[in-house]
């Protein structure tokens, strides 16, 4: 009889794995519609729901450098029915960076997904008058927080990779953190901020209108989409390699057969041409990875810029 329970019971996984999912499952965006995560999250969402023949409907719920959307995720049943999409700061940065949190990333998320990644063009002003990577630098320390720099949001990867650079440089500007991308550029191009890391797609198009003028590029080597832009290791500044990501994660204690199927599904979706060329166009390469290099990725992500927060003082007001 016991034989009889357990062969029924290891019979039975996979019948479980496949009835979900049986009713819409929730996608929260930790960012507004329009920015680079809600692209990415309404790309995977449809092709989890045809994938999965159940509607994966795209919240975005943004604010508090994406600990609104998350909380709601953390406290959310572990069914896999709620899935979260967000990046750096809400995964490995804000914890830090937060003097308080609503929840704990650690505990409280299950890593599924690093879906993609990108670099970051630094861009300035051109009423400045600022050409070169070393005029910014000498600029900012002979006007010390005269000048002031957007970010999509406290503890984005725009946010403290202009960190970063004040604290190595010695410079000092002021930070003005956004709901996101696009209103973050709508002032840049409005003159009311100086200067931003962002993603090298979206600030291009004015770059080459003379509207923003492009000093460095977050990255080892330079970026195919800008050849002519340096990169942070030519110029001196390996250390400035900063890379933007977007992860995919549930409510911890999700069951594994669950997990395995987000996963899988997410893997098979994510690495479609269209969606490849879809994110490409946008400055991202797809990744699409495990949950445990997710976690790895987390880990060492978390250390980096921890270590920046605490020897620049960062903080998320």
């Amino acid at each position: 009889m016991r034989l009889l329970i357990l062969l029924w019971a290891v019979l039975s996984i996979p019948v479980w794995a496949q009835t979900y999912p049986s009713k819409p499952v929730r996608v929260i965006v930790t960012f507004p519609p329009g920015s680079t995560p809600d692209i990415v999250g309404r790309a995977l969402a449809s092709r989890l729901q045809e994938a999965m023949g159940q509607p994966f409907i795209v919240e975005n719920r943004s604010g508090a450098g994406g600990n609104v959307g998350a909380d709601a995720v953390a406290k959310a049943a572990p069914d896999g029915y709620t899935l979260l999409v967000s990046t750096n700061g809400v995964f490995a940065i804000n914890k830090a960076l937060y003097k308080s949190m609503p929840f704990d990333p650690e505990k409280d998320l299950a890593p599924l997904s690093l879906l993609a990644t990108a670099p970051q063009m630094l861009v300035v002003q051109p009423s400045l008058g600022l050409r070169d990577f070393k005029g910014f630098l000498e600029y900012a320390k002979r006007n010390p927080g005269k000048l002031s720099y957007g970010s999509v949001g406290a503890g984005s990867a725009s946010h403290l990779t202009m960190e970063l650079l004040k604290s190595d440089a010695g410079a000092d500007l002021v930070h003005v953190p956004y709901k996101g991308f696009p209103p973050a550029v709508t002032d840049m191009l409005a003159g009311n901020i100086h200067a931003m890391f962002a993603i090298v797609p979206g600030v291009l198009p004015h770059v080459k209108a003379g509207k923003m003028a492009p000093l460095a590029v977050t990255a080892l080597k330079r970026s195919p989409l800008a050849p002519e832009v340096p990169s942070v290791a030519e110029l001196g500044y390996p250390q400035l390699e900063s890379l933007a990501w977007i992860g995919l994660a549930a409510p911890a204690g999700l069951a594994a057969d669950v997990a395995d199927r987000i996963t899988r599904e997410t893997a098979g979706g994510m690495r479609r041409p269209e969606v490849r060329e879809l994110l490409g166009r946008q400055g991202f390469d797809v990744v699409a990875g495990s949950p445990q290099e997710l976690s790895r990725w987390i880990q060492a992500e978390s250390l980096k810029w921890t270590r920046v927060i605490r020897a620049s003082g960062a903080t998320a007001d």
